[in-house]
């Protein structure tokens, strides 16, 4: 980190610079560096898809679907899908700044380059980031076994359009915070949906959130 800027994928994350990130008081960018390793990792995922190699999450199905092959337009869904089907947690909304720990982590894992999915998504969620439009992520729905895979449902689902946010203080739908933003919901392609679905991002935002507090 120079200047105070943090360059995502690229810097060493610390706890205490997640928590200032999520806090507004370090600014993050992706740097150009990044930029060609997400998009290179794009086009490898891209040529898998439209390949006949059989690619778990990239063509194929989930599960005991793990060999069969998907369509492409088909892949495309089916991203979109596994978002829905795992947004089912319940109880109260986390903290605000858990969840936005959680966009920052969520945004420096994606931005290491490995994780095949577009420039644009990644800009996306440091987009609500940045605009303090924060997703809605009910406390109970982890057991942490494979992944936070429910609460990081419900992180992806603004960028659908789909779910609930807070923005400037109130709990509203996302679709409506995008039409005052004038932005498009973002259509999921091969590999996407898995992507943010993937990953321990709640437990280690609580961890960040704990430990920060602890001093």
């Amino acid at each position: 980190m120079s200047n105070n800027k943090f360059s995502y994928g690229t810097d060493k994350l610390t706890p205490y610079e997640a928590v200032k990130i999520a806090q507004g008081k370090i600014s993050a960018i992706i740097c150009d560096k990044q930029v060609k390793k997400i998009n290179s990792s794009r086009s490898t995922i891209e040529n898998l898809s439209k390949s006949s190699e059989i690619v778990y999450g990239v063509n194929t199905g989930f599960g005991v679907l793990c060999n069969t092959i998907i369509s492409e337009e088909e892949s495309n869904q089916l991203q979109e899908n596994l978002l829905r089907s795992h947004a089912v947690g319940v109880g109260k909304d986390i903290p605000n700044l858990v969840a936005k720990i959680m966009m920052v982590l969520k945004i420096h894992s994606l931005s290491l380059g490995f994780s095949g999915v577009r420039l644009q998504v990644i800009q996306k969620i440091k987009f609500l980031l940045e605009k303090d439009i924060i997703p809605c992520v009910p406390i109970k729905g982890s057991v942490g076994a494979s992944g936070d895979l429910a609460p990081l449902a419900h992180l992806s689902l603004p960028l659908l359009g789909l779910g609930e946010v807070y923005f400037k203080g109130q709990k509203v739908k996302s679709e409506q915070v995008l039409k005052e933003m004038a932005w498009k919901p973002i259509c999921l392609k091969s590999k996407e949906g898995l992507a943010l679905l993937n990953g321990t991002q709640f437990m280690s935002a609580y961890a960040l959130n704990t430990l920060f507090n602890a001093y």
